[in-house]
């Protein structure tokens, strides 16, 4: 199934993505570097509605203590995300702070901002509404209206969570090669029991290892760039 074989691709091409990442881009955006300073990466998380999550606060952590980090979450993850949990200095933006932020023209407008800011972004779950929302081009809310904003020479990782049936869909296939067309990297889902008591693939990746397949892409791409200027 053509599905499987995008999760083995997604990994086995890894390597190069981070490579072809590497080359030096020019243009105006702020680079990583500031002076001789290295400041902290900019990561971009986004939620949208799975019962995934509930983890989102422990991507959140998994993430501030080495990144600069701005949060984005759908009306639907609100339902499973506990504020709580999130670390204090993570402001978590919503549909509401999009409208209620802009009153008039010269007013900045929420999602480009974002999207100006983040080096990288992270949705984590991906729903398969959302999947279908950004393979469609639709921006119906704030999380879509950034990845239709979005600058494509900045990385983009998604981690979906559904149900098995969901994610072996013929729909899912398309949706999967439209976003992987955009060159969004795909981390998979993982076999388990689901929240729905189903068992099989659909479950999202660990907070763990998609925060360390973020790291080791920048940190690749970082020491790559630093290997051309000393030739």
């Amino acid at each position: 199934m053509y599905i499987c074989a995008l999760c083995s691709i997604s990994y086995l091409n890894f390597i190069a993505q981070i490579m072809a990442y590497a080359e030096p881009v020019h243009g105006t955006r702020e680079p990583m570097q500031v002076g001789t300073a290295p400041r902290k990466p900019r990561i971009l998380l986004a939620a949208s509605g799975s019962v995934a999550a509930i983890k989102f606060g422990t991507l959140c952590s998994c993430f501030s203590d080495w990144a600069e980090v701005k949060a984005v979450a759908t009306q639907a993850a609100l339902h499973f995300i506990d504020r709580t949990s999130l670390p204090k200095d993570v402001i978590l933006y919503t549909d509401e702070h999009e409208w209620s932020s802009w009153s008039k023209i010269g007013d900045s407008v929420l999602h480009i901002e974002l999207r100006r800011w983040a080096d990288i972004m992270v949705i984590a779950p991906l729903s398969a509404n959302t999947l279908g929302k950004i393979a469609g081009g639709l921006c119906d809310n704030l999380l879509t209206s950034v990845i239709r904003a979005w600058d494509y020479e900045k990385p983009i990782f998604v981690a979906p969570a559904m149900n098995t049936f969901m994610w072996t869909n013929p729909f899912t296939e398309r949706h999967l090669m439209s976003i992987d067309e955009l060159g969004i990297t795909l981390i998979p889902p993982v076999s388990k029991r689901l929240a729905c008591g189903d068992y099989g693939t659909g479950a999202m990746a660990e907070p763990s290892l998609i925060f360390s397949t973020v790291r080791l892409f920048l940190e690749s791409r970082q020491n790559a760039s630093s290997s051309s200027r000393t030739h």
